[in-house]
């Protein structure tokens, strides 16, 4: 019940935003669960956002506001990738994994990690040092997931017109999603932070929590 109402109240604040802040465009890709070697994740309408980034939200509401500036794909060369995997590297190297139960005693908390953290917190931290260095937040977008061991899990997605690619605290190399063993669930839409999008067809995404480590 306690979600509910926060993703409620989180729900009422998009509403809040202006019309053309909050749009949805349709997003053309292929389907994920075409062949394993699609270039695009295809998306599959609204969901309801994790639990910890709604609390996120709530704390940081001006992180999660849309910016206005909505990029397309980065062209991705040589020099683009190789960033991408240095900061992948470079969090990954500084941030000791650890749970949130054992860090907070809680068990969901999104946060910038500062020497320990969990994968909710790699992944924002990734996607800030990325804007810091120009990348548009609209190609950087935090995605939660099913591991190879059907646990929740977050990356930080990276849309390029190469594809989308994963940034990973279990990986020190940047892949793209097809190449991963995960499932990807849902993630935040490119035209609004706040908006999120499933990522399984309807048939395979039964909505009964809001939690990330529930996964839906």
């Amino acid at each position: 019940m306690k979600h509910f109402i926060v993703a409620s109240a989180f729900l009422m604040f998009i509403a809040s935003l202006p019309a053309d802040a909050t749009n949805i465009h349709p997003i053309n890709l292929k389907p994920q669960f075409e062949t394993q070697k699609v270039a695009f994740l295809q998306s599959y309408g609204d969901t309801l956002p994790p639990i910890g980034y709604v609390n996120f939200c709530r704390e940081r509401e001006i992180e999660c506001r849309p910016s206005g500036r909505f990029a397309d794909r980065v062209q991705l060369n040589s020099a683009k990738f190789e960033e991408l995997k240095q900061v992948n590297s470079s969090v990954n190297k500084a941030v000791a994994p650890i749970t949130d139960i054992d860090l907070y005693g809680e068990v969901e908390v999104w946060t910038y990690p500062i020497n320990e953290g969990d994968c909710e917190d790699y992944v924002l931290l990734k996607r800030r040092i990325l804007i810091e260095k120009g990348w548009p937040e609209s190609a950087l977008l935090i995605t939660v997931v099913r591991d190879e061991n059907n646990e929740g899990h977050a990356v930080l997605t990276v849309r390029t017109d190469g594809g989308d690619f994963v940034l990973d605290n279990k990986q020190r190399n940047v892949k793209a999603w097809a190449d991963t063993p995960y499932t990807f669930v849902k993630q935040q839409s490119a035209r609004n932070p706040l908006v999120w999008i499933s990522l399984l067809p309807p048939s395979l995404a039964p909505q009964v929590s809001v939690s990330a480590s529930s996964l839906l």
